[in-house]
Parts: C-alpha cells; structure tokens; sequence
C-alpha cells in the first residue's frame, strides 16, 4: 500500500525587500524549517520534508538567496550575514513556539550562525554535514563543480552527466524532468544552473565565501540548545578530526552517522536520515 504524504503549499516572504520563496508542508506539531546546500533548491528536501510532515509537523523548506525561485541580490551579495538576515527575516512570520533547523552544507552554516547570535530563535538544531573544521579539498571539489559550466548545456543529458561525475554513487536518474528544478532554459535553448553566477565570483566563491571560520566558531560556543550533527559517512568536507573539534565546541551535541552518505546526506540516504531526525526530535519530545 502507497503511503500518503502531505503535499506542499507555496509561499514568499519579503526579506529587506528580496523575496524569498519557499513551500509549507503539513500542519501541526513542531515546525521544522529545512535550509538547503549552496547550489540546491528547497527541492532537495522535498521527499525529507514529506516524511517528516507525514509525521506530524509543519515543514517549512525555502530557497536561499539568489537560488531556485528566490530573487538574486540586487547588488550581488552573498556573504554570511545576508543568509543569516534572510533567515531571521523568515523566522518573524512564523506563528507558534521557535521552530526547529535543520541545514544542509550552506543552509547549516547559516542556521548554526543564526542560532549562536540570537538564541532565542529555535528550539533546537539539526547540522547537516556542517562544522566549523572542514576540509579544504572538500570545499574545493564543491566550490569546482558550482564554477563549472558557466556556458551552460545542450540537454539534460548534460546535466545528469555533470551531477552524475560529481556525485557517482548517486543513481543516474531514470527520468531527466526532475532536473528542472535545478536548471533554466534561456533564450539561447541551452541550460544553466539556476543559482545566480555571482554566488560564485571573486576569490572567495560559493561555500568558500560563508566560511567564516572565526564568526562560526563563535558562534559554535554560544549554542545551547539540543543539537544534532548528521555526518555523511563517505563526505569529504567534514572529517573524524572536524567531528571532535565540533564537540569541543558544542559539547551537548550529538552525532549521527549515515555510513552510505557523502556531503548531500538527504539526497544521498533519505530514509535513514529522516530516521535520525525523528529519532532526536523524539528523544527531545519535540
């Protein structure tokens, strides 16, 4: 029998002017909201945040700047603040007691900045793949593949084939037309990645360009609230040494380890990862 989960409403908040998009799921229970990966869209999250709103929550997934549907800076920036602005710009609108954050790579960054400044914002903080620590080399590879194809593709074949190098443990998909939600067709027929090419400009781009060690770790020390670190087993951007550090840091901290999954966990072994994220939320009755 075919599980059936809540579907997904749309909605957009003005932050300082910048509108960002996002998608609301389920009603009820604690409200959880999901920050994606630099590069991603909220869409990445779209089967976690089903399960987790079959479940009984509200789940609030959103674009980041200058990803997916939400606009691009007007004036191209990108820093660490400005996801962190946005994200407390969301959290205003939302009713009910402080929700939960759940980040992935550029979304956990933001959330655990967000969280170490203003610690009345959530009640508690899922990292996903995320610590102070990284690893250049893994960075690097990330920050490689956002700066590539900046001349775009013929086909989604294309695009399978680039996600497909970059990421080869993931299945090729069968069907291109989930791709979309990565993509843009322009005028000119061919395909380009949907985040905007200023997110990766300058000497520091991408991810490298929020990895702001000193902000972080600061921020690191301020967190009080029940947090959960998912750790992609096979991830080259947070090592065995980045795990200790980080619980030098957060000592309340837990850690989950998805063995199969690399620096996408969600992406890379969703049911085991939804599993960890029910599992805390249990244990911390939320």
């Amino acid at each position: 029998m075919t599980e059936m989960y809540p579907s997904a409403e749309p909605l957009t908040v003005d932050a300082a002017g910048l509108t960002i998009a996002g998608d609301r799921w389920g009603e009820g229970g604690t409200t959880l909201v999901l920050l994606h990966g630099g590069g991603q869209t909220r869409h990445s999250w779209d089967r976690t945040a089903a399960a987790l709103a079959g479940r009984g929550h509200t789940v609030v997934t959103l674009d980041a700047r200058g990803h997916g549907d939400t606009a691009w800076a007007p004036d191209g920036s990108y820093a660490l603040g400005d996801f962190v602005g946005d994200l407390l710009a969301v959290l205003d609108t939302l009713d009910g007691p402080p929700p939960v954050l759940i980040g992935a790579s550029l979304g956990g960054i933001t959330s655990l900045c967000a969280v170490g400044e203003n610690p009345d914002i959530a009640s508690a903080l899922v990292l996903v793949d995320v610590v102070v620590d990284v690893e250049a080399k893994g960075i690097d590879r990330v920050t490689e593949f956002l700066s590539a194809h900046t001349d775009g593709f013929a086909d989604l074949d294309e695009v399978a084939d680039a996600v497909a190098a970059y990421n080869p443990a993931r299945k090729r998909p069968r069907n291109l037309e989930g791709l979309k939600k990565n993509v843009r067709q322009h005028a000119d027929g061919r395909w380009y990645w949907h985040w905007d090419p200023a997110f990766i400009r300058g000497d520091d781009r991408g991810e490298a360009r929020i990895q702001d060690k000193d902000r972080l770790a600061a921020a690191a020390a301020r967190v009080t609230i029940p947090t959960l670190l998912v750790r992609g087993g096979k991830s080259d951007v947070v090592s065995d040494e980045g795990v200790r550090k980080m619980l030098q840091r957060v000592p309340h901290a837990e850690v989950a380890d998805v063995s199969g999954a690399g620096h996408m966990v969600a992406g890379d072994d969703n049911q085991v990862f939804a599993a960890a994220i029910e599992d805390f939320l249990d244990r911390h009755e939320l």
